[in-house]
């Protein structure tokens, strides 16, 4: 996926289901939490911290033995908040290696100091940082 990096790719457990024997939302959330922010983590070493999932939509269920994907980009850096979107893939069965969106996520996180107030993001300078991405961050 262009423009995207992966942040999480896993298998979940039965353990992880609900009574419909698909994966619990609550798991997938978690999930979308921690890729967020390891998005957020690529751009910036503070301590980042979730405020906000503005947006979460469930396409399709997820099912035990299920390979999924959690894709991530930045789509907004502010003064003290990055906003990532997150997408889920799961590829089904071994064999057909069918692969479905299955989740959507916009998700906001506050860079935080050691006092845990708000921090002025600091977008890490390297070879890496695709240069729009620095420059949308000093307009704000």
């Amino acid at each position: 996926m262009e423009g995207w990096n992966l942040s999480i790719r896993t298998t979940l457990l039965p353990k992880d289901t609900n009574y419909h024997g698909t994966i619990f939302g609550g798991v997938i959330l978690s999930l979308i939490d921690i890729a967020g922010a390891i998005e957020a983590r690529r751009y910036c070493d503070q301590r980042v911290v979730t405020v906000s999932m503005n947006e979460v939509v469930f396409k399709e269920p997820v099912f035990v033995g299920d390979l999924i994907s959690f894709y991530t980009r930045i789509i907004k850096i502010g003064r003290t908040s990055i906003t990532v979107d997150v997408f889920v893939i799961a590829t089904r069965e071994a064999q057909s290696r069918k692969r479905l969106p299955v989740t959507e996520a916009t998700v906001t996180y506050v860079a935080i100091d050691e006092n845990r107030d708000p921090s002025p993001i600091v977008v890490r300078q390297n070879e890496d940082d695709p240069p729009a991405l620095a420059l949308e961050s000093e307009k704000n």
